[in-house]
Parts: structure tokens; C-alpha cells; sequence
């Protein structure tokens, strides 16, 4: 099963620009703008009820002010949910990004949503080896392929550890931006659904893993939607597809990634999908994330 219409979102409580992630977030920018929380907060509640309106079932966890989280929007990065039951939690880059798994969120993820197998990768932290969720993956769920760019906030011995648990094979490449800089996590620049693909090829300089990415997605039968460096810088790959109850599919994007998406590759997404689209322009320009980062799917 690739997509879901169940998934959980947290409420920020002090959202706000994190210097700490801000090292190798090239997406992310320091701005003069007040109420930063109550701005993002307000994005958050207009996202969520977007989704409702169109028979998503989510899930809201208020983010407590304690210990003091400012990426706690951005849940998809620090675990992940399996059709077996498998709840994996992964190792963060930054360390206050590591508090984001508080005992609350754990116990309604493993006991109200009744995870019975815990994947724990956190170790790999004191290792300073990191991947971080489907934010350094993206996975293809029923051909059982991880893709992942290389960036120090995705580590090919963990993805490595990953894939061997949960029996995934995985696809490996370097991309960046368009200062030349590594591209931090994979789902901006890249989206696997049920039958579309959106991705960056301009970002994979190096023409044999542009040709093999290529190659592994196109045997997988999916439609390629490539999109460029500047596509991207709006979030046009940090999209995701996700059903409503009734099983229809949903792309789901923000307003920035959806304006600058072309015609052509509006109708052929289209297509296949409804796009859901929201304004997260404030949470997208202080926190370097949008609509998929936001998203943690739940397959259990």
C-alpha cells in the first residue's frame, strides 16, 4: 500500500527559525517577521482543516511549550509507520530536533495506534550518522525501494541498517542545489505515488546516478514529472500523495509548490490526482519545510 488516508500532524507550540538545522538547511531563511509562532500556528489549523474538508482522517497532536521544539511541525523526520505494525524512530542531526520525541506522542503511537514493533535507529546518533525519516527517504511502499540523497543528515550506513530491517532495497545519489550546495533532504526534491513520480533530474549532476535514479524509476512503471532547481526551491517537490477514506487519491502541496508547477505538469498530476494545495509560507520560509515534511503517514 503506497498511500493512506490516516495521518498524524503536531501543533507547534514555539515554532520558530532553528539555527541548529539551519547549518545545512539552504531552505530555510532568517527573517524580521513577528509573530512567527502565531502565524504558523494559524497556517497549521487552516492546512489541517484543508485536509479534513476533503475526508482525510488526521490526526492533531498539541506540541507542549517543554522541552522547546521548533521543528516539532516537521514530525515525518523522527519516525515512521509500517503496514506490519513497525514503528521506526530515527536518529536527528540537530539535537533539539531530538526532543521532538516526547513520551506522549510515543505512547499514543504505540499503544492508542497500537505499533506493536518498535525499530529503534536512535543510536546511531552517538555515531553522528543520521537519517532522518521520509524526509532523508522516500519510499516506493510496494516495490520496496528507498530513495535518498546523500547529505550529512542522511547516512548511507543507517539507510543501510534501514533497509536490511524492513527489507527494502535502496537507490543512492548525490543532488544539489542551484548554489552547488547538498540537497538536505530528499523530499524536496522528490515524490513517489501510486502512479506519478515528481523529481528534480537538474539536481543529480552526476550523469550516472541520473541514469540509474532514472532507470529504477522508470522500471517501476510510474509517469516521471521532472521539475526544476527553481521548482524546487519552492517546494514543488516536497509534495505528497495521499487517499480520503473513499480512496481517492489526493496530491497534497502548498500554494508556493502549486504556483510554480507549469500547466503541463499541473494537468498531468491532475490526471491521477486531486491537488490539495494550502498556504504554508511562513512555516516553509522560517522552518525550511512544507506541506510533505509536515505529513506523517500512518499504515497501521
Amino acid at each position: 500500500m503506497q498511500t493512506t488516508s490516516k495521518i498524524l500532524m503536531v501543533r507547534p507550540a514555539h515554532f520558530a527559525f532553528n539555527a541548529e538545522t539551519a547549518e545545512n538547511n539552504h531552505f530555510q531563511a532568517k527573517t524580521d517577521q513577528t509573530d512567527v509562532n502565531a502565524k504558523a500556528v494559524k497556517e497549521f489549523d487552516t492546512f489541517v482543516a484543508l485536509l479534513r474538508s476533503n475526508d482525510v482522517d488526521v490526526i492533531v497532536v498539541q506540541d507542549t511549550p517543554e522541552p522547546w521544539t521548533p521543528d516539532s511541525v516537521f514530525p515525518n523526520n523522527w519516525f515512521s509507520s509500517h503496514t506490519m505494525g513497525e514503528l521506526v524512530l530515527y536518529p536527528m542531526f540537530a539535537e533539539n530536533r531530538r526532543a521532538e520525541r516526547k513520551p506522549a506522542v510515543l505512547r499514543l503511537l504505540r499503544r492508542k495506534m497500537n505499533h506493536p514493533k518498535l525499530i529503534d535507529l536512535t543510536h546511531w546518533e552517538k555515531e553522528g550518522e543520521f537519517l532522518e525519516g521520509t524526509g532523508s527517504m522516500i519510499l516506493d511502499r510496494d516495490k520496496r525501494i528507498a530513495y535518498a540523497c546523500r547529505s550529512e543528515r542522511t547516512s548511507e550506513k543507517v539507510l543501510i541498517d534501514f533497509c536490511s530491517r524492513l527489507q527494502f532495497d535502496y537507490v543512492l545519489f548525490d543532488a544539489v542545489d542551484r548554489n552547488g550546495k547538498p540537497v538536505y533532504h530528499t523530499n524536496v526534491m522528490m515524490e513517489v505515488g501510486t502512479q506519478i513520480v515528481v523529481v528534480c533530474l537538474e539536481a543529480v549532476k552526476n550523469e550516472d546516478d541520473r541514469e540509474r535514479l532514472v532507470r529504477r524509476l522508470e522500471s517501476t512503471g510510474k509517469i516521471i514529472v521532472d521539475i526544476t532547481q527553481e521548482q524546487m526551491e519552492h517546494f514543488s517537490g516536497n509534495m505528497i500523495e495521499l487517499k480520503n477514506r473513499s480512496g481517492h487519491p489526493l496530491m497534497v502541496m502548498s500554494q508556493s509548490a502549486r504556483n510554480a508547477l507549469t500547466p503541463e505538469q499541473v494537468q498531468v498530476i491532475s490526471t491521477y490526482t486531486k491537488i490539495v494545495s494550502a498556504d504554508l509560507s511562513t512555516i516553509e520560509t522560517n522552518g525550511g519545510g512544507s506541506a510533505r515534511c509536515m505529513i506523517a503517514e500512518i499504515f497501521y
